[in-house]
């Protein structure tokens, strides 16, 4: 059973990010576009504003970059960040707990991609299609002792 479920390891990974990154993109477009109910159930942020227009474009952004697999870790790691702020400065001074506070989605959403951060795309990323992902794969093949192809 192991065996199997490191075989489709890569293939688990790559939708997990594709679910994380979507999620965080749609909260980016409610906020900026007022789509799929807007910014706190209606609306959109103003234009400019201190932290959350800001926010709502790395969500955007970030979380369509971490969906299509296109430079990931980079892309997540600034979500994790952004999601770091914001649990800190925004939900934290309310109450200790994340329960207490409604933090969890931004603890959640920091955590997951702080994980995308060292685990890197998965599988179905646009990262090994433009080759950013051949690079690992060779640093894992030259410390087996296989040659790398060119």
């Amino acid at each position: 059973m192991p065996t199997r479920l490191n075989q489709v390891q890569p293939y688990a990974l790559g939708l997990f990010r594709i679910v994380i990154g979507l999620l965080f993109a749609c909260h980016g477009a409610a906020s900026l576009f007022g789509v799929l109910g807007g910014a706190m159930g209606g609306g959109t942020v103003p234009t400019g504003t201190w932290p959350g227009w800001y926010a709502a474009v790395i969500q955007l952004v970030a979380g369509a970059l971490v969906l299509v697999g296109l430079g990931t870790r980079s892309a997540a790691f600034l979500a994790s960040g952004s999601m770091a702020y914001a649990y800190f400065k925004v939900h934290q001074p309310e109450a200790l707990f994340p329960l207490q506070n409604s933090g969890e989605s931004a603890a959640l959403f920091c955590w997951a991609f702080l994980l995308l951060v060292f685990t890197g795309p998965g599988a179905l990323a646009l990262d090994r299609l433009f080759g950013a992902g051949r690079g690992a794969e060779a640093v894992r093949s030259e410390k087996q002792g296989a040659p790398v192809a060119a």
